[in-house]
């Protein structure tokens, strides 16, 4: 049967009529009568050759054909709105999947991204978090943000930034912390990463201690630990400016270790779109001027 021989408003008529159950319901969301609704998916049947719904004295029930034929036309009519929604301002939009460090977020992304939709109205961004553990083709992503040393199997990586790692606690913590030898009598939250903690103390000049205690996977989690005073996190100071500026996290130490930068990754088998490279380009010239 070919598609033009099917009315697209009877098919509309079925799918809300199937989704309601009723064609009074239906007509009320199509903005139609009743009547003409009932109308429709007669001639829908018609042309089909098959009973769509059972008529039962208090309503609709669908018939194994109309069980069948409700999903594709629900999914779609969604896919073409989806579609429609896109257009603004004379052009499509474009989807953006991206996929970052939950740290890097809302420590440095989130405070920028006004200024990128208003520079980029046509790139639709959709934004999802993750611990650092990501996988582009999985996950259908088009972009990730990591944080490590930019060698990714398959990926191209663009660095954006380095993210130091310093000791942060809560205020009452620090105050008792006057060198980095303190640090011995205090409780020390790790990531899963356990090098972490003895490359510091090498650069402060210090053996480490035998570390135990919690293991975070994420470095949000961390922070927060700290802020509640449950020990000192070894955290990149650069991404929680605003608890270091509000007060719930201070800093006691100027020692710092860098042991990976934030890069911005896409696979090499994925062609660059126009909203990819819109994206590369704002965010390396941001992170550019700090």
């Amino acid at each position: 049967m070919s598609l033009s021989n099917l009315p697209l408003n009877a098919l509309r008529a079925f799918e809300a009529a199937a989704r309601q159950l009723s064609f009074t319901r239906a007509g009320m969301e199509l903005r139609v009568t009743q009547a003409a609704v009932s109308h429709q998916v007669k001639a829908l049947e018609e042309i089909l050759g098959v009973p769509l719904f059972r008529r039962l004295p208090r309503g609709l029930a669908l018939t194994e054909e109309g069980e069948a034929l409700l999903p594709v036309m629900s999914d779609a009519f969604r896919r073409i709105a989806g579609t429609l929604d896109r257009f603004e301002g004379g052009r499509l939009r474009e989807v953006l999947s991206l996929g970052a460090v939950g740290t890097f977020v809302t420590g440095w992304l989130l405070p920028r991204l006004a200024d990128f939709r208003a520079a980029h109205p046509f790139v639709d961004l959709r934004l999802m978090t993750n611990n650092n553990r990501v996988d582009l083709a999985g996950e259908g992503l088009d972009l990730a943000i990591r944080f490590g040393d930019g060698a990714w199997h398959g990926t191209e990586a663009a660095r954006i930034l380095a993210a130091p790692l310093t000791p942060l606690c809560s205020p009452e913590i620090a105050e008792r912390l006057r060198e980095p030898g303190d640090l011995m009598r205090e409780t020390l939250l790790r990531s899963y990463r356990l090098d972490e903690w003895p490359r510091w103390f090498a650069t402060a000049e210090l053996a480490a201690p035998n570390i135990r205690g919690f293991v975070f996977d994420s470095s949000l989690t961390m922070a927060e630990a700290a802020v509640q005073g449950l020990g000192v996190g070894l955290l990149p100071g650069r991404m929680f400016g605003r608890q270091l500026r509000q007060g719930q996290l201070a800093r006691p130490f100027a020692a710092e270790v860098t042991l990976g930068e934030y890069w911005l990754t896409r696979l090499k088998s994925r062609p660059e779109t126009r909203a990819m490279a819109a994206f590369r380009e704002w965010l390396l010239a941001e992170a550019a001027e700090g």
